[in-house]
């Protein structure tokens, strides 16, 4: 029996891991002949497709108030079909059922579930097709799935299941398909980027990867996210050093300084550790730019631990950093743990680690001035072309803004002079482009 073809719009919520989701159904869908965007403004549409996040109390939140929100559209009928898919679902399916009948369906992070609904059958082959919802010069690749470790704050173990690579040959299809779409930078992603191929061919295999990816024709910057701290492949920073092409940028989310509070997350990474990385990083790339994350308020952290965090910060000179507040997650093992510090001084603990680092970025930003840089064009706002350095990933990072007469297409690279500096911000004329 044929389905009849819909008209489907896929909303994403959550990290780039689940984009890259969306943008495989939305593959499938149009694959089988359906209409498929992904959160286009109108609502043309008879089906809404809610890929949720379900990592931390707030992206919860965000994910239940989208739904209820689309809800009530389909009471109204601006909507015929409603379906829920993605982390939250997949925690918290017979929850949501209970609570939010409305829905048509939940269905959780293995995409094939939701596409049952639309009698598609999930095709590997597909995934090399996938057309980026990014803009056009830069997609997200993603290496992996799930995560093997067991960090006491996290429930992506719960929601992703085990560590599982990808090979090589089926990662480097999709990049070159990925070059072919005029895609120039990609972004490497899975939960744990350093632990990639050690499932699957018994040794940590990041640098092999990029021994292959770099070949490809097109691609010019390669960016790596998401490198955990623990049994850190060092070789990884020798091929990063070796290869122009990957970009002069790690993502290596430390979650605390303090030991004490480090064993109590389960890290199994010290700050030794984070030393030792950093250290050797910026020795053999000496402009490296270091980005990571930090937990705040995690159970037990004591005054003397918070304060131990910000030297931290002050000595290491993070070039990017994030913070979170600790978020108390059912089903984890730190769940057992008192929660005991409140939510406005976890919140004021923040703000005194973001304006430490404020300050530090400030600081670079300044460094940066009359010096000449390349610069990816993302976008253009107002008077300014919006770019951003091999030091910056999207969304995340600092953003160059150029001034310029002349117009400059979206996604080429450009070559600029630093003229002036705020916080988090670089401003820059232009000196010539570079196709």
């Amino acid at each position: 029996m044929k389905t009849k073809k819909t008209k489907t719009t896929v909303i994403t919520l959550g990290c780039s891991k689940n984009l890259i989701d969306s943008e495989n159904i939305i593959t499938h869908l149009k694959n089988d002949g359906h209409e498929a965007s992904h959160e286009k403004g109108d609502l043309d549409t008879d089906t809404i497709i809610i890929n949720t996040c379900g990592f931390i109390h707030d992206a919860k939140a965000e994910s239940i108030e989208t739904i209820l929100n689309f809800v009530e559209l389909k009471k109204k009928g601006e909507i015929k079909n409603l379906y829920v898919t993605g982390c939250l679902s997949q925690r918290y399916k017979d929850d949501l059922a209970k609570e939010i009948p409305e829905v048509d369906g939940y269905f959780g992070t293995n995409i094939s579930d939701v596409l049952t609904k639309f009698n598609i059958d999930y095709k590997k082959n597909l995934l090399g097709e996938r057309m980026p919802t990014t803009p056009a010069h830069y997609a997200y690749l993603k290496i992996a799935e799930g995560c093997s470790r067991s960090c006491a704050f996290c429930a992506i173990p719960l929601m992703r299941g085990k560590h599982k690579s990808r090979e090589i040959e089926a990662i480097v299809d999709e990049a070159k398909n990925l070059a072919k779409k005029g895609v120039k930078e990609l972004i490497l992603i899975s939960q744990e980027l350093t632990y990639y191929g050690l499932d699957i061919y018994q040794k940590r295999s990041l640098s092999n990867l990029l021994d292959e990816l770099v070949k490809i024709q097109g691609i010019e910057w390669i960016r790596l996210h998401y490198t955990y701290p623990g049994s850190f492949p060092m070789e990884l920073i020798d091929t990063m050093a070796k290869y122009d092409k990957v970009c002069n940028y790690l993502d290596i989310p430390l979650q605390h300084t303090s030991d004490s509070v480090l064993k109590r997350m389960k890290r199994y990474a010290t700050k030794k550790d984070a030393i030792e990385i950093i250290d050797y990083a910026r020795k053999k790339i000496p402009d490296i730019a270091i980005r990571t994350t930090f937990i705040v308020g995690f159970p037990g952290e004591t005054e003397e631990n918070f304060d131990e965090l910000l030297e931290f910060v002050k000595d290491m000179q993070f070039d990017r950093v994030g913070a979170f507040e600790y978020s108390h997650e059912e089903d984890t093992s730190a769940y057992l743990l008192e929660d005991n510090l409140s939510d406005e001084e976890k919140n004021h603990r923040i703000s005194l680690l973001m304006e430490v680092q404020r300050e530090i970025s400030y600081n670079k930003n300044i460094d940066k001035i009359d010096r000449e840089m390349k610069v990816l064009i993302d976008r253009k706002e107002g008077d300014f072309y919006i770019g951003r350095t091999q030091y910056d990933s999207p969304e995340v990072d600092n953003e160059v803004l150029i001034e310029s007469t002349k117009s400059l297409p979206i996604g080429d690279f450009v070559q600029v002079k630093i003229t002036d500096a705020e916080d988090f911000d670089l401003y820059a004329k232009i000196l010539k482009t570079k196709k």
